[in-house]
């Protein structure tokens, strides 16, 4: 218990201190998804200087509204939702420990998001770190507000915390169907906090990080925005609700996880089925309905592009069931349960990084292409790599956030009935660079979020290896994790 206390102390103080050797003070952006209007960076000072003496602008009511239920609705996907779709696929033996690991891994970060985690991707700092001035929320108050995609439109600084630490608190939640039923406990925590800090944030920062939607006001204006922004957003890389944010990111560590951790004890060799589909089901439906707020939500007002996020969700979701459970049914002769729910997941990865820049058409190409793809990276791409990825978080989320990156630079495009881009300066939206050009866009966005997740999950697994130890020992893996690990069991007979 020592080495575990002496650990997340130090790990705490990393978590804090070390961005802020990174962050560079004099530069500074906001969210990509939006940005607190008080963090706006040194380049836009001037324009905010000469806007001063305008009215102090009041949240949309019927905004902050949608945000609240929307925030809810992806804590309604994560707990219960994840942890329902995970624990219905392991072994009962193990069910406990996997409702436990994403409820207080929920739970941690959501912690950590308020600390410093809000502060270093939403405050001013350098393309890959944000700053540490909002430790704690420091300053953020009900009066505060948040810019959201429309000038002159803005909700609640607090709802946006809250809305952005649900989405933290996911993702890192997905990483542990990779390595289900063999990790420790504490090693799970621990992970996390390195894994949070070093991996989510960054890439969070790099993603979504800008001035917002009033800052520019020319192309002067522009380009100072652009120079304070997150070094994906500067580039143009498209992610409406995190398609690298949170499942190539998620998926990514899972697997380095997965090698690192090794195969569960007798896997390859001994059947080991899921122990209640049931719940699997049950667990798959509350994450369609809470990926509503996910996707919707993103967008940050009630409006017509939210709408389009919506139906986007249905369609695709819907399309990849289908097209899982017929190439299932051609492959086997059967379509499964498990393959129909599999497949609804994969659409719902793979259309959140488009959900709101593409037609319905574009959605329903995205679900029935992620059905059959997604399912080859369950099935084809997990032999080739040989990793024991017991949920198949790579397979679904890694390849479906990686097929709905690149997609998103194809059905985007204003050519097939997508969005296009928005033009601040003219306060037109439409524009777009072209498929090609915005294609090399994405792929740069994915290569960068693979790296990162690569690298700092790596060396987050060894040093937890070295202090804490990352596999608990044989007998209590055969034992189940439930017993060993918390002492109780999910089902007493």
């Amino acid at each position: 218990m020592k080495k575990i206390f002496a650990f997340f102390l130090l790990t705490c103080l990393m978590s804090v201190f070390g961005p802020a050797a990174w962050a560079q003070p004099a530069a500074s952006a906001a969210s990509a998804v939006a940005a607190p209007e008080a963090a706006v960076s040194a380049a836009t000072a001037e324009v905010v200087a000469a806007e001063a003496a305008a009215p102090a602008p009041v949240p949309n009511k019927g905004d902050t509204a949608f945000m609240m239920s929307s925030t809810a609705l992806v804590i309604l996907m994560t707990i219960p939702g994840l942890a329902l779709f995970y624990g219905g696929l392991v072994r009962s033996k193990n069910m406990l420990s996997v409702l436990m690991q994403v409820f207080v891994i929920f739970a941690l970060i959501s912690v950590l998001w308020v600390i410093y985690g809000y502060s270093v991707v939403f405050t001013g700092g350098n393309p890959f770190f944000g700053g540490l001035s909002k430790l704690f929320l420091t300053g953020v108050t009900p009066e505060s507000i948040a810019a959201t995609f429309s000038k002159g439109v803005y909700i609640p600084e607090l709802i946006f915390v809250a809305f952005q630490g649900t989405f933290a608190a996911i993702t890192t939640a997905l990483i542990v169907g990779a390595f289900a039923e063999r990790i420790k406990f504490a090693a799970v925590l621990a992970f996390s906090v390195l894994w949070f800090t070093f991996s989510y944030l960054p890439v969070a920062h790099m993603v979504w990080f800008w001035d917002g939607p009033d800052m520019i006001k020319d192309p002067a204006s522009l380009d100072a925005v652009t120079a304070a922004a997150g070094f994906m957003w500067a580039k143009g890389a498209l992610d409406f609700a995190g398609g690298t944010v949170v499942h190539i990111n998620a998926a990514v560590a899972g697997l380095v996880g997965a090698y690192m951790i090794g195969k569960r004890i007798g896997y390859g060799k001994e059947p080991m089925p899921p122990h209640s589909l049931a719940l699997t089901m049950v667990g798959a439906a509350l994450l369609w309905v809470g990926w509503f707020g996910f996707n919707a939500g993103s967008n940050l007002e009630a409006n017509g592009v939210a709408a389009l996020a919506f139906i986007n969700t249905i369609i695709a979701t819907a399309a990849a069931a289908l097209s899982w459970s017929l190439a299932e049914t051609l492959m086997k002769g059967k379509a499964s349960m498990l393959g129909a729910v599999s497949g609804a997941v994969a659409g719902l990865v793979a259309v959140t990084p488009a959900c709101g820049f593409v037609g319905v058409a574009g959605a329903l190409a995205i679900g029935l292409i992620a059905g059959v793809v997604c399912l080859w990276g369950v099935h084809g791409l997990k032999r080739i790599l040989g990793a024991d990825d017991a949920l198949d978080v790579f397979g679904v989320h890694g390849v479906g956030g990686i097929l709905g990156a690149l997609l998103t630079a194809v059905f985007a495009s204003p050519e097939l009935n997508g969005t296009g881009i928005c033009d601040y300066v003219a306060n037109t939206c439409g524009a777009y660079p072209g498929i090609a050009a915005q294609l090399w866009i994405q792929a740069q966005g994915v290569f960068y979020t693979v790296v990162i997740s690569a690298v700092v999950s790596f060396i987050a697994f060894k040093l937890v290896d070295i202090v804490i130890g990352l596999r608990v020992p044989e007998e209590a893996e055969r034992e189940g994790l439930d017993i060993t690990s918390h002492g109780e069991t999910a089902y007493n007979r």
